[in-house]
């Protein structure tokens, strides 16, 4: 679900931020993070970015493929 910039929660924004900082913190790479929560690149990116609101499925498989607690992606929140 694609929404207007002006349309998405700062929620959204600081979870991407959190994602983000997670994958940089592991020194991960972003592709090997999207490919294991089976997820495509393009929308992976968006959801860093902050751009794209994500569902509860989504936030599931990013925590497992980043191997962090759900609550991690919150912090700031």
């Amino acid at each position: 679900m694609t929404a207007r910039k002006s349309d998405i929660p700062e929620s959204v924004k600081i979870i991407g931020a959190n994602i983000k900082a997670i994958i940089k913190e592991k020194k991960l790479k972003v592709r090997h993070v999207a490919h294991d929560a089976d997820l495509d690149i393009e929308n992976f990116r968006k959801y860093m970015a902050g751009t794209q609101i994500m569902g509860v499925d989504k936030l599931a498989r990013i925590t497992k493929a980043l191997n962090v607690e759900i609550s991690a992606l919150f912090d700031g929140i």
